[in-house]
């Protein structure tokens, strides 16, 4: 039986959760030149999340362990709450590699769906990443559902309540889907997710290695209410495609028949590290318990973008960290991350 028939569903991020799975950084030659950046300013991440709650750390035993360690000590983080686990990886982007958890409320049971991985449209090796989901199931003794589909975690943004926003640019590029039967796909997604509708959007990120994950463009911030990236230059290559994102949010229809209330997020100014123009937004923040980490690019525009997202949760602290480098491979604090329910 699926996911949905046994009574799952993948909860908001905003309802209680009892750790996030993060992955430690393995691979120097992704973030050229920074690495060294790189450690104390990931490590300053986990040391925010860990004042809210439990960390679960894909880390292979050994050296990199004890590197980690060592830098999370160096940072200040809470070491009481996070929890190594011996789970080799090729990268650090556990929102795409880990499983999308499930829960049935009924009985309060936690599971996991495994989807298939393929490094963004083959784009690098993920053989290692895509164990992650079984490693997860096996060490926690949780059921897990495979899927035979690729599917990342920041491709997917849910309400909670059976509504999934979704991208077309990522879900039917052909890198993912061709030869795919997409009847089946949304079936699956349905199915594993407990969803009752697919709402699209058209368009990503300029430099998005991701080719537009949902996560930099478009956030369920309550079941029927949307913050979403807009870029306010008319000259720079995100307009045009954000506003006609903006457009389509706008006409989408609630399962009651209203309107979406869609919160317009500015983006951050572009800029470039490490030799790429780089994709920043603030729509890429983490949601904990009690807190938002958000992340923020040393701008002008960072305070504004912290009120908006303060308004969209209120009663939970906004807590703003530098993601410049962390962006270099592409991705921030949710791309990072992967909220496993209570």
């Amino acid at each position: 039986m699926t996911p949905r028939e046994l009574g799952f569903r993948m909860p908001a991020e905003w309802e209680k959760q009892a750790a996030i799975w993060l992955t430690w950084p393995t691979n120097p030659a992704l973030w050229p030149g920074h690495f060294d950046l790189l450690l104390p300013q990931y490590a300053a991440f986990v040391a925010a999340i860990s004042r809210f709650e439990p960390v679960r750390m894909n880390c292979a035993a050994g050296t990199l362990r004890e590197q980690a360690e060592k830098f999370l000590r160096e940072a200040g983080a809470d070491l009481s709450v996070v929890e190594f686990f011996d789970h080799p990886a090729n990268d650090v982007w556990c929102r795409d590699h880990g499983p999308l958890f499930v829960k049935n409320d009924a009985t309060g049971e936690v599971a996991l769906t495994d989807w298939i991985f393929n490094g963004w449209g083959g784009k690098f090796d993920a053989k290692l990443d895509d164990e992650i989901p079984a490693r997860i199931a096996e060490a926690l003794g949780m059921r897990r559902f495979a899927f035979p589909f690729e599917l990342e975690g920041g491709a997917v943004e849910l309400s909670g309540d059976g509504l999934l926003l979704t991208t077309e640019c990522v879900q039917k590029n052909p890198n993912r889907a061709e030869g795919r039967d997409e009847d089946a796909f949304e079936a699956a997604l349905k199915d594993g997710l407990n969803v009752n509708e697919i709402l699209w959007i058209s368009n990503g990120l300029a430099d998005d290695d991701t080719d537009g994950h949902i996560d930099n463009l478009a956030r369920f911030v309550a079941p029927r209410a949307i913050l979403a990236a807009k870029e306010t230059d008319p000259a720079r290559p995100n307009f045009a495609p954000l506003e006609e994102n903006l457009a389509q949010l706008r006409a989408l229809k609630t399962p009651e028949g209203g309107r979406f209330d869609v919160i317009e997020l500015p983006l951050p100014e572009p800029f470039s590290l490490a030799g790429r123009n780089l994709p920043p937004s603030y729509a890429n923040f983490l949601v904990l318990n009690d807190a938002v980490i958000v992340p923020v690019y040393g701008q002008s525009g960072d305070a504004r973008a912290l009120g908006i997202i303060g308004d969209a949760f209120p009663g939970r602290k906004i807590v703003g960290l530098d993601s410049r480098v962390i962006l270099i491979e592409g991705g921030s604090f949710h791309c990072l991350s992967q909220q496993q329910p209570a």
